[in-house]
């Protein structure tokens, strides 16, 4: 019974490995404009917190529209599973936030606005720049189940554009068309979570 239950999940590890880049690649080609680097989960007094870096570049026709007052919506997505031989991996944690990037004419300056935290800046680079570097961002909150030390897991994290929430007249012109379509790959690593450092 063991060898029939190991020869099925190899199976579909099997199957899995080699359908999901030819169903993917369409897709990854168009969107992975960004690329996630140097993702790292560390411990302080909240518990366990993530800081990473993203690499873009807006296209022309992006800072145009930004520069026309249409507001970009970007979206961090952060996952992470313990795997299970004998069933779906199991999610531990799952959080999305979501960046809004705006120019006002009045003041000459781009804002970069989260929740209720708003930042200005002189010009796109200096936000761009804030954009791109995620820093201490909790991984958990107290509805997930608590991640434990010491355990490994499956991280993934991404950053894209949402054009979801483009106005109107803009979704339908990203549709197909690269210039809109700004996204990373998800970013997959193992990790075993550091254990929580001791108060002096």
């Amino acid at each position: 019974m063991a060898s029939i239950t190991a020869c099925s999940k190899n199976c579909a590890e099997r199957l899995r490995r080699w359908l999901l880049p030819l169903l993917l690649a369409p897709l990854l080609a168009w969107a992975a404009e960004i690329e996630v680097v140097d993702p790292r989960i560390e411990h302080d007094e909240d518990g366990y917190a993530l800081s990473a870096d993203f690499r873009f570049e807006l296209r022309p026709r992006l800072e145009e529209a930004v520069a026309r007052g249409v507001v970009l919506y970007f979206v961090v997505e952060f996952e992470m599973t313990r795997p299970r031989w004998y069933w779906f991996d199991k999610m531990v944690a799952a959080r999305a936030q979501t960046y809004s990037l705006s120019y006002h004419a009045l003041t000459r300056q781009y804002r970069l606005s989260s929740g209720g935290l708003h930042q200005s800046f002189a010009t796109l680079g200096e936000a761009l720049a804030v954009l791109s570097r995620l820093r201490n961002w909790p991984i958990s909150d107290a509805d997930d189940p608590p991640p434990h030390a010491g355990e490994t897991y499956q991280a993934a994290l991404r950053l894209r554009l949402d054009i979801n929430q483009l106005p109107r007249p803009f979704q339908i012109s990203a549709l197909g068309n690269r210039d809109w379509n700004l996204a990373s790959e998800w970013k997959r690593w193992a990790l075993t979570l550091p254990a929580p450092v001791e108060a002096k």
